[in-house]
């Protein structure tokens, strides 16, 4: 998926975990192969995972922003509703994998599309619960820290440029240069609260028609109120995406923000892993097509 990454085999991760942690021996560890995007993921019997770094980086580099995760693991697993896996240690390099990597508490539940419970106002109603509990949480003097999405619209204005130069074979890019004319021109919102940062599908797990646990939180953090807001945008319809907002009581701005931020997000699905991994891809294009339904550009 990336020029920069790295593999690790079934074999050499189960030989790592083994080695250094010797009270998984005798446990069965298999990989996911799932959609992800920055880790690779491998069970570790029934209530255990590791989750390799796939993004080749400098090994201090690497642990610094591992212990950067645990702690905000923590902290969110205080704030959060829903169960987020806890973290146990940090993995050595070895055997030929360059970087550090963590093993964490595993949780049961299948990883939400983009339409599977789009239609669920049960759902919708989890979703706003975690979004509210979240923005409870206190931001003891921190500001966003300038990393990724959440904070200047116009910050992405490089990547998005990058994003319709390669996107024109695939995507409608005149119609998505207009909006992003108008999104990129939407006033700041004044404030920040904490957010996950990253709720996508396979971010969030369900069963039945309930949202049952939360991954990937290792970026909880402050940003734009907004931002958290893309799950409506990545997982609802048009109905119940304005449940979703009027539990919240989301004004027009916000919600205006939270579109923007999904179309920077679905953007750089679409193209970067049209090949690689399609289901990031089609996430790209299923968002884009909501974005585009209530558009009138």
């Amino acid at each position: 998926m990336h020029i920069d990454q790295v593999s690790i085999s079934e074999v050499l991760a189960s030989d790592l975990i083994r080695d250094q942690f010797p009270q998984f021996e005798g446990e069965e560890i298999a990989d996911l192969r799932s959609a992800g995007t920055v880790n690779a993921i491998f069970r570790i019997g029934s209530a255990h995972a590791a989750r390799f770094p796939l993004r080749r980086i400098d090994p201090p580099t690497c642990l610094g922003l591992l212990e950067a995760e645990v702690r905000a693991l923590k902290e969110l697993a205080t704030a959060c509703p829903f169960p987020v896996p806890g973290p146990i240690a940090i993995g050595e390099p070895g055997g030929g994998y360059p970087m550090p990597w963590l093993v964490q508490t595993w949780i049961e539940g299948t990883p939400a599309t983009p339409s599977g419970l789009s239609t669920s106002s049960v759902f919708a109603r989890d979703l706003s619960d975690l979004v509210a509990s979240l923005r409870k949480a206190d931001l003891n003097g921190r500001r966003f820290d300038g990393q990724g999405r959440g904070g200047k619209l116009t910050d992405h204005d490089a990547w998005m440029e990058t994003c319709f130069t390669n996107s024109e074979d695939l995507l409608d890019v005149e119609r998505l240069r207009r909006l992003w004319s108008e999104f990129r021109e939407l006033p700041a919102p004044g404030l920040e609260v904490m957010s996950h940062r990253d709720l996508i599908p396979a971010n969030l797990l369900v069963q039945g028609d309930r949202l049952v646990g939360v991954l990937d939180g290792g970026a909880f953090g402050p940003a734009d109120p907004a931002l958290d807001l893309v799950a409506g945008w990545h997982l609802l319809d048009r109905e119940r995406r304005g449940l979703f907002f009027d539990a919240l009581e989301v004004g027009s701005l916000e919600r205006s923000r939270s579109a923007a931020w999904a179309f920077v997000q679905a953007m750089g699905l679409v193209w970067y892993y049209q090949t690689s991994n399609p289901t990031m891809s089609a996430l790209g294009q299923s968002t884009l097509a909501r974005l585009l339904e209530i558009s009138g550009t």
